[in-house]
């Protein structure tokens, strides 16, 4: 989906809350510089900081590789969360509403994905996750012709 001449994905580490902070900051840079609507920005963070949490506290730390992308038509922004952990033992339950393993609210992964158009989990018990959540720039309906 990206075109030629795009921005290089931007990798920063995820190992320490502190990490986590950074994460945010740059993902909400990235998505105004794209041109992501206030309430975009509000959502791709949220994810961000979601999937950041879970790659240090149940993947034990990793990476996040941010990528600004073109298709032609519209810019976006992929997210990809990268850990070599234990791996999702069962990844239908962990999209479940409500299900946790570590005793949040159970929204990490299913609220992740529903504020995004796009996501996906590779994982294996004993090898990892690597979780990728791409969003693109919503546009703005032409204004309506004045009758008059």
């Amino acid at each position: 989906m990206q075109v030629s001449g795009q921005a290089p994905a931007t990798s920063l580490p995820i190992g320490s809350d502190a990490d986590l902070a950074w994460v945010r900051q740059e993902v909400r840079q990235c998505a105004a510089q794209l041109g992501f609507g206030l309430v975009q920005q509000t959502k791709l963070v949220t994810a961000a900081s979601e999937l950041a949490r879970n790659t240090l506290v149940h993947g034990g730390g990793g990476r996040v590789e941010i990528t600004p992308l073109d298709n032609g038509r519209s810019r976006g922004l992929r997210m990809r969360f990268i850990d070599s952990g234990p791996g999702i033992r069962d990844l239908e339950l962990a999209m479940t509403d409500g299900y946790t393993s570590g005793g949040g609210l159970g929204l990490g992964l299913s609220g992740a994905k529903r504020l995004v158009q796009e996501f996906s989990v590779d994982t294996e018990p004993g090898r990892g996750t690597t979780v990728t959540a791409v969003a693109w720039v919503a546009q703005v309906p032409a204004s309506r012709p004045v009758l008059g």
